[in-house]
């Protein structure tokens, strides 16, 4: 066992560090690439000597463009290590910080959006299990398989035209109203961040929630067959221990690591939402970084997602087996 979290965690610094690596190799050593655009940048400002570039450009990057690769290298993992992801060209500050300012948001909106997709598919499609063959798992199954068929920036465009703009219930722009809150843990800034997050965080589940249903709802099925759950009947006992001590748990079980997943990958998929909803999250900053060509900041943020799927990854690797002894014990049975 020890050796399974050995070869775990051995491989998730490895993705990291490969991760970073390549992040090296997109910022320094492309040909015509962003370092190359950067200088470009740079001289066409004017008023600087090419000595004045070299060091504005290690200032933003953490890098001397005339140093051999080998010591760039050296000190870019050395910056990272401590936490410096260099500066950005367009904003002038620390990409660092920009993450930090940012990544909350983006944090309470996808993550809460994920947690209730989870836990309305759990939900309902355990109760569609139970309703197999019935009208109303007909009709419950078909809307899910339509509201998964429906990209989320569809219904996010859909809700800023009908609720934002035309009914006006909700506000157009996102993420609290400076006028009457200040950001902290006080209740007038939490009512207005929920507020202004009801319409980014309800088109993510109205879309996403389909699928995790129908996914539960095969598992439901599926452990409804087996042997034991007729055996737990035959014992007579009730149909709420039977849902939720037998088929429950094990259905929920390989979703999961999936769940763990999307949470990470969550984040990666908030630039368009962010961009519908004028919301100031990192997605919003990942496309402006583009748009502004500042690859400080959009390297910086492309490393700080990838490093999350590792760490959700690896967090699920690690806990699979304690929420299900049959992954550790090698056992393929169902559990009673």
């Amino acid at each position: 066992m020890n050796s399974y979290y050995l070869k775990r965690t051995a491989r998730a610094v490895l993705t990291v560090w490969m991760v970073a690596t390549i992040t090296f190799g997109l910022i320094r050593l492309l040909p015509g690439g962003p370092m190359q655009q950067l200088r470009a940048d740079l001289l066409r400002q004017g008023g600087m000597t090419a000595a004045e570039v070299n060091a504005r450009m290690e200032q933003y990057t953490s890098l001397v463009p005339d140093q051999p690769i080998h010591i760039q290298y050296f000190n870019y993992v050395a910056g990272l290590a401590q936490g410096d992801l260099g500066q950005s060209i367009t904003e002038q500050e620390p990409v660092v910080d920009i993450i930090a300012e940012t990544l909350p948001w983006t944090l309470f909106v996808m993550e809460t959006a994920q947690v209730m997709i989870f836990v309305f598919g759990i939900v309902l499609g355990a109760f569609l299990a139970y309703k197999e063959g019935t009208k109303l798992d007909s009709v419950g199954s078909a809307i899910s398989i339509v509201l998964s068929s429906i990209p989320y920036y569809v219904v996010a465009i859909l809700a800023v035209y009908l609720l934002a703009n035309i009914g006006g219930w909700f506000p157009a722009r996102y993420g609290y109203d400076s006028t009457v809150a200040s950001p902290g843990l006080n209740l007038p800034f939490i009512t207005s961040a929920l507020y202004h997050a009801i319409l980014p965080i309800g088109s993510v589940v109205i879309t996403g929630v389909g699928l995790q249903l129908l996914a539960m709802r095969g598992n439901s099925i599926q452990v409804l067959g087996e042997d034991f759950v007729r055996v737990a009947r035959l014992r007579g006992l009730s149909d709420r221990r039977i849902a939720t001590r037998y088929v429950a748990r094990n259905a929920i079980l390989p979703m999961y690591t999936g769940f763990l997943t999307l949470i990470a990958f969550s984040i990666g998929g908030s630039i368009i939402l962010e961009q519908i909803f004028s919301y100031p999250g990192v997605g919003q900053e990942m496309l402006q970084a583009l748009e502004n060509r500042d690859y400080p900041l959009m390297m910086g943020i492309f490393l700080v997602i990838t490093i999350a799927v590792v760490i959700s990854v690896y967090i699920a690797d690690l806990t699979y087996g304690l929420i299900d002894p049959r992954v550790s014990s090698g056992d393929s049975s169902e559990a009673y």
